[in-house]
């Protein structure tokens, strides 16, 4: 079939990203004797330069990877918990009933950072210096914007001017904002880095002390310092509509660290799927590919309408189940083996009917009935909250929701394989330049991922001091026969494992490349509560990329769906990049918005 490129085949590396300087500074890592991990981690400190607007400093990471060395999969849960402060009481006390998706109420510990670190550390070969040194160059000297930044900024110059203006000193240099391709500095950014890194050397020649020195001055240092000192005496607008101090300090970010976890996994037609835990989305994923085990999805056009409808209406039930079941397991019995059963699935399945629901149909598991009353009860209040001023949520979806408006995007992706055989695939997000006010001192702007807490008693993904939000966060790691042989992922906030979903199906069952699969008409349904403010639902709803053709979009309407129709090549930003049994690596990336780039050789 046609495709917009090539798949990318090569035997000594891949790497793979939603930015093509991002791509090609990864496989400089790979070239220099790096590992993936180097190549991973070096890449997305330079994405936080060159796609501000979707990931940043400030935010947050969960990867998942193979170590040859180890001969293990394991998920880095770069997820930061929410503040001490972060009480459903405080929250209601300032008459709040959402958590809004702007400002510096909704920040959790930053834990983007620490995850690299510790990865470069445990898993890598390069110094620290060689890992920090791209980002800083491009902070420092500049690097060509993105059109998509340089409307995003232009949209939030009056907020910028009016209520931001740290964050005018930095996005809008000499009051305007910049014009797109042409060259645009951080120096307040590259300044920090700086520091870190001097400070990092100054203390020790050790590679591994160096690394963990960073992560002391990050999170007890002048990094650590500057973020408490913002979030106390800084009042900010947030989504809210009215302006709120933060709730992050100093011992938050000193009591923090980045955890390696087991993955969770489930077999799929000769396939081992490995995703995160119920903190984050992933088991949806795995949810949705127990109930396709009993459909001939095979039999199916991979671009036709039997094939959207099916995969539309078996994510509506593992969606239901997320609301009603996932939270941090730390904090709340997660039922993970009944959803992700054979039995429960046989039960669920039978539910995926010929027409389009309009319903939210959580699974009944004993001993959570009370709980999914409470959620049902909750979604239902909230129906009518409407969008407040400000900027809120990740930007994910409103490009599509209001096209040519400036807040637009999604988050960040990257997959990487080395020499070696070490793979791993990561979703950068938070702290993006809509998210909250720049820290003048060091250049970035904290998250806003607690957005994504309920402030109701009794859900499990209610707000508790110490506790991770559920994140849409979610990349995948694939085995077949005891083999990892795929890492993919998108941005897109809950439309990640939608889009990744008809990757996987598609090479899997049709057998398309990876390119192939990629290319063929995406879509995805927001029929269930959005995980961002203003946490708002679209029952029925199913977005489809115009190019799946009249004839399958009618079909779908006649199924019941309320069908939007998107642009061509508009819809999901995935990448992927996987080692086939005779040893080639390959590795694809979306067409879409025209900046996402395979590598290797």
């Amino acid at each position: 079939m046609f495709t917009t490129r090539p798949e990318i085949l090569a035997t000594f590396g891949v790497v793979t990203s939603t930015h093509w300087l991002a791509s090609q500074t990864g496989m400089s890592m790979l070239e220099r004797n790096g590992t993936a991990f180097d190549a991973c981690a070096a890449a997305a400190f330079v994405l936080q330069i060159v796609e501000p607007h979707l990931c940043g400093p400030g935010g947050e990471v969960p990867a998942i990877f193979y170590s040859a060395k180890n001969d293990k999969v394991e998920v880095l849960c770069g997820q930061g918990s929410a503040p001490a402060g972060a009480t459903i009481q405080a929250f209601k006390g300032l008459g709040l009933d959402l958590i809004p998706g702007s400002g510096l109420l909704a920040t959790v510990v930053p834990g983007a950072f620490d995850a690299w670190m510790q990865l470069v550390r445990d898993h890598g070969r390069l110094r620290l210096r060689d890992i920090l040194e791209p980002a800083i160059g491009y902070a420092g000297r500049g690097h060509p914007m993105l059109p998509r930044v340089a409307d995003t900024i232009s949209g939030l110059r009056d907020l910028f001017t009016s209520e931001w203006p740290t964050s005018g000193e930095v996005w809008l240099p000499r009051g305007e904002a910049p014009k797109a391709r042409e060259l645009f500095a951080n120096p307040a950014l590259a300044a920090c880095w700086l520091r870190l890194l001097g400070e990092a050397e100054a203390r020790t020649p050790d590679r591994d002390g160096q690394f963990e020195a960073a992560r002391d001055i990050y999170y007890r240092g002048f990094i650590a310092e500057a973020m408490d000192r913002f979030c106390r005496t800084e009042e900010v607008l947030d989504a809210s509509g009215r302006r709120h101090k933060g709730l992050l300090t100093g011992d938050d970010l000193a009591g923090w660290k980045a955890t390696y976890e087991a993955p969770l996994t489930r077999d799929y037609h000769g396939w081992t799927l490995h995703k995160t835990g119920p903190w984050g989305q992933g088991p949806v994923f795995l949810q949705t590919l127990a109930l396709l085990e009993g459909t001939d999805i095979a039999a199916l056009d991979p671009a036709g309408e039997a094939f959207v409808h099916t995969l539309a209406e078996a994510m509506k039930l593992a969606f239901a189940d997320r609301e009603a079941y996932y939270g941090d397991p730390a904090f709340v019995k997660v039922p993970i083996e009944q959803l992700l059963s054979g039995t429960y699935a046989d039960e669920r399945r039978k539910l995926i009917g010929p027409r389009a629901s309009h319903e939210l149909r959580p699974g009944t598991i004993p001993g959570y009935e009370l709980q999914v009353a409470r959620m049902l009860k909750g979604v239902r209040k909230l129906g009518s909250v409407q969008q407040t001023a400000g900027t809120f949520g990740e930007p994910t979806m409103q490009s599509m929701q209001a096209a040519g408006t400036a807040r637009r995007g999604d988050t960040v992706h990257i997959d990487a394989i080395d020499q070696w055989g070490n793979m791993i695939s990561a979703t950068p997000s938070g702290g993006w330049l809509q998210s909250s006010p720049v820290i003048p001192e060091l250049g970035f702007a904290l998250n806003t991922r607690a957005q994504m807490f309920w402030l109701e008693e009794g859900l499990p993904a209610s707000l508790a001091p110490g506790k991770r939000p559920r994140t849409t966060l979610t990349p995948t790691l694939a085995s077949r026969d005891g083999k990892p042989r795929l890492v993919f992922g998108t941005p897109g906030g809950d439309q990640q494992e939608q889009w990744q979903l008809s990757l996987f199906l598609r090479h899997v069952h049709h057998g398309l490349n990876l390119q192939e699969s990629i290319d063929l008409p995406l879509f995805h349904t927001q029929h269930f509560p959005s995980s961002f403010y203003p946490r708002e639902a679209n029952p029925g709803q199913l977005t489809v990329e115009a190019s799946i053709g009249d004839a399958a979009l009618k079909a779908l309407e006649a199924r019941g769906h309320r069908v939007e129709v998107a642009a061509e090549w508009s819809v999901g930003r995935l990448t992927a990049a996987g080692i086939r049994p005779d040893g080639v690596l390959h590795a694809a990336a979306t067409p879409r918005l025209m900046q996402a780039y395979a590598v290797g050789r």
